[in-house]
């Protein structure tokens, strides 16, 4: 059975990935660091279902622990299919965003997806097929307000997304992102009203976390195998 890790697995979009990737099959290690109760719920819930879950709690910004946990993690069987959806908000305008807020929001998001996917990286090769799926946002392709440290992480995301999938394009090995705008949800439904909604999106309408993980399902299954190295928006047509 192909093993699935997603990181960041306790919020919205993160949770909704991995009970779509149960329900196709794949035995899915549910990520935490901070929330790890929501990620035993989860995996509970999913194995209850008839899925398999497991549950794996570790600070991606912690580039050792990291590493030796996944190397535990694979030491019987490869993980295969790797959802790097860590990530946090700390908004601010430049002018005011302080050396703490910038770091926070990088190490999460950049360094928290080399920490997590460089190590998986041989056993997907040694196998010749692997799946690389990042979760990205609108706002590193257009930019928001208030959100330099999140755009630059995410966006540089895209550029290792790219190099990447030509690394290991020969390989059997898919990388990709996916960018979503704004989709319903506790962080979302905190900043946008229903009138905002209508005004940034064409589509009049919040996404959906289903919408998200069914985009995600397809990108890490055999059907998607000569998609590689792009950057996918789901936004409602926003841009």
């Amino acid at each position: 059975m192909t093993r699935a890790l997603v990181t960041g697995a306790s919020g919205g979009i993160g949770s909704a990935i991995c009970r779509r990737l149960a329900a196709d099959g794949l035995d899915v290690i549910v990520h935490a660091n901070r929330n790890a109760q929501r990620a035993e719920d989860l995996a509970a819930e999913i194995r209850s279902g008839g899925g398999n879950a497991e549950v794996a709690v570790f600070d991606v910004t912690d580039a050792q622990r990291t590493r030796q946990y996944l190397e535990a993690l694979c030491a019987h069987e490869a993980v295969q299919v790797v959802v790097n959806n860590a990530g946090i908000h700390a908004d601010a305008p430049m002018p005011g965003m302080s050396r703490a807020q910038w770091d926070e929001v990088i190490d999460v998001s950049l360094n928290g997806f080399f920490n997590v996917t460089q190590p998986l990286l041989m056993p997907m090769i040694s196998k010749r097929w692997g799946r690389i799926v990042s979760i990205s946002s609108v706002s590193a392709v257009v930019g928001t307000r208030g959100q330099a440290n999140y755009a630059a992480a995410k966006a540089g995301i895209h550029g290792a997304t790219r190099s990447l999938a030509r690394e290991l394009a020969s390989r059997g090995v898919t990388v990709n992102a996916v960018a979503p705008g704004i989709i319903a949800g506790d962080m979302s439904d905190a900043v946008f009203d229903e009138s905002q909604i209508e005004a940034l999106v064409p589509m009049k309408r919040a996404g959906r976390a289903d919408e998200v993980a069914a985009l995600v399902a397809f990108l890490v299954s055999e059907q998607s195998s000569y998609i590689s190295g792009q950057v996918i928006g789901i936004n409602g047509a926003m841009i």
